[in-house]
């Protein structure tokens, strides 16, 4: 199921006490006065930290938590900063023998409040497709309950996610079938090779990575970039990366070759760049990870069943609902 996802939960930075002026003791009252002890002068109070506001991530307005944890985490990197720290962080990933070209368009983060994972990996596609300015949230989750597509913001069905993408944002919509291997995994690839945004349903592991719990963990994902591992990186049109050796990028304002796409069973490697509600973090997904979990969402979640909420679910439930698709989305001006 599309789970009613509570925000990730960074541990508690250790607080610093904050240092308290000296007090100094008041002289005892003379030994004849009927007067009562003076009390102690208040203490002063804290002296005030100077620094940076911090940014401002949409979804925290109603959550305490995790805009403390935002606070002593500090400033949220730039997408482009953000990805770089990704790609370090697990270059020992990176088979030597290939050379790497990264494809990533810039998304925001936006954190969800309880289920509306669906909805907040559609907003965050739905900058990419409309007006700098966006559609707002609330109006996505507005749609989607007046046309009875949610209860509370979950998102049960690609087709009812492809027809609000259509009518919130304008755009046009693929719904891909039979899951992304096979002939979609090619279409998958140029669309994002393309810059435009995915949307996938996936079973949710602890670290929100793909995993396979038969859609107990049912969960959306957004991608907007792709890594891909090649043979041979095209001569014209890259730029290698000047921090990572064997990392190319398209050179900007300059006509690129497409790149050879890799196969299935190819010498090749393909990672997903995605982004979902619980993190303002990109994630770094194995795409073959992706395309099983997506292709065994077949269970309503049994806790879910038994919390007396209430969910829309189409007609042969999760299976019929979210198994073994996605949704390729673009600019309704955007000529295939």
């Amino acid at each position: 199921m599309i789970s009613p996802c509570s925000p990730e939960e960074p541990p508690a930075a250790p607080q610093t006490p904050v240092p308290q002026a000296p007090i100094t003791p008041l002289p005892p009252p003379p030994q004849a006065s009927l007067q009562a002890p003076i009390p102690p002068p208040p203490l002063p109070p804290p002296p005030s930290v100077k620094g940076l506001a911090p940014p401002h991530v949409f979804g925290l307005e109603k959550s305490q938590l995790l805009k403390e944890a935002l606070e002593k985490a500090g400033p949220v990197p730039s997408s482009r900063d953000d990805v770089k720290r990704l790609l370090k962080l697990h270059k020992d990933r990176f088979r030597s023998d290939l050379q790497w070209i990264l494809f990533c368009a810039d998304l925001p983060s936006l954190i969800q409040e309880g289920p509306q994972c669906g909805l907040v990996a559609l907003w965050m596609a739905g900058t990419l497709l409309a007006p700098p300015s966006g559609v707002p949230l609330e109006k996505l989750v507005q749609v989607a309950m007046e046309r009875g597509y949610t209860a509370q913001g979950e998102m049960f069905s690609v087709a009812d996610m492809g027809k609000l993408a259509q009518e919130a944002l304008g755009c046009q919509v693929e719904h891909l079938c039979g899951g992304l291997g096979g002939p979609n995994r090619a279409r998958v690839l140029q669309h994002l090779v393309s810059g435009h945004p995915l949307l996938i349903p996936y079973d949710e592991d602890f670290n929100h990575e793909p995993c396979q719990r038969k859609g107990h963990k049912a969960h959306w994902a957004v991608s907007a970039g792709v890594l891909l591992g090649v043979q041979a990186v095209p001569s014209s049109g890259y730029a290698e990366d000047p921090e990572l050796p064997g990392l190319f990028h398209p050179a900007p304002s300059t006509l690129h070759q497409p790149p050879s796409l890799p196969e299935d069973g190819s010498p090749g490697a393909v990672y997903l760049l995605s982004k979902q509600g619980k993190s303002w973090h990109y994630q770094l997904w194995d795409y073959d990870q992706v395309r099983d979990s997506n292709l065994q969402l077949t269970d309503f979640s049994p806790s879910r069943a038994t919390d007396g909420r209430a969910y829309v679910v189409p007609a042969g439930g999760v299976q019929a609902g979210l198994c073994g698709q996605a949704l390729l989305l673009t600019p309704q001006d955007f000529s295939r």
